[in-house]
């Protein structure tokens, strides 16, 4: 059965110093964001499921957001984090497999001095082949920029599906359409590369505070008939970058907004985008 699945979203009890990345620009995210906060948000916009996915770079994360999955049955899994690099990587990874709701693990490679050095370190793909070899998915996050430096990584990890968060974050902002494209490369060619339609609306606020809904919309819409165009709804999957998306708008408005495009795409292009393709690709049990 298709469900509608929300396949990014973030849960947190903050603290400055776990969460450093949320800085003096960020107020609105300077709280706690648990499951109570987001459950109501899904309900009301038809989405059944959603996949929590790690906000900081401990090992404490993964195991934090397992129990609050299974806590709440609608968290249908959990992308967690543990250090690539570590020599008890494969140890702590295994750990978690027992769990069914333990879906993978992401890095935040674009935080990285020299990302294509990141990517290239022995210990970093010894780490994703382990989680390719388990049929867990490994989330690849990083900014528009740096695309290129992360392709030869994504080419070589073709075992199991790959994850590029947000689009690989192009500078919506800047309505830099052809320059994403370029920096796309040879990605749409990697049929074991899946992206998420999410994170767009805090990729367009830096020409806040004189952006509103209507040129959010007009902003994003290139980017999304561009990303179907490249990948296909089969390799395309909705995720709301909640509560991160309230920097821009809110929960309401970024659906708004992938309803409103997704409107004049088949019934099973829909389904795919809204669910099917998480199904498939995170081999979600859902209930």
């Amino acid at each position: 059965m298709n469900m509608n699945i929300d396949t990014h979203v973030h849960l947190w009890q903050y603290n400055a110093h776990d969460y450093s990345w949320i800085d003096d620009t960020m107020p609105a995210l300077r709280r706690n964001w648990l499951p109570q906060d987001l459950h109501p948000l899904l309900s009301r916009n038809g989405i059944n499921a959603c996949i929590a996915v790690q906000a900081r770079t401990k090992v404490e994360e993964t195991q934090f957001l397992l129990q609050l999955a299974e806590q709440s049955p609608w968290i249908a899994g959990v992308i967690g984090w543990l250090d690539l690099k570590s020599s008890s990587f494969d140890k702590q990874f295994c750990e978690y497999l027992s769990d069914p709701k333990f879906l993978g693990v992401r890095h935040v490679i674009q935080g990285e001095f020299d990302v294509a050095a990141y990517v290239a370190e022995p210990a970093v793909n010894s780490a994703v082949a382990t989680v390719q070899a388990h049929k867990k998915i490994y989330e690849v996050l990083v900014k528009g920029e740096q695309l290129a430096a992360v392709t030869e990584f994504c080419a070589r990890h073709d075992r199991h599906w790959l994850v590029l968060d947000h689009l690989g974050k192009p500078m919506i902002w800047n309505s830099d359409l052809s320059g994403w494209r370029k920096r796309c490369g040879t990605l749409p060619d990697m049929q074991h590369v899946v992206v998420k339609v999410s994170g767009m609306v805090t990729e367009a606020i830096q020409t806040l505070p004189y952006i509103n809904d209507g040129n959010l919309r007009n902003l994003i819409r290139p980017f999304l008939d561009t990303a179907l165009e490249l990948f296909g709804a089969e390799r395309l999957m909705y995720g709301s970058d909640w509560p991160v998306c309230l920097l821009a708008t809110s929960y309401d408005e970024v659906i708004g907004i992938i309803k409103e495009w997704l409107a004049s795409l088949s019934s099973t292009e829909r389904g795919a985008i809204m669910g099917g393709n998480a199904q498939r690709v995170y081999q979600l049990q859902l209930i």
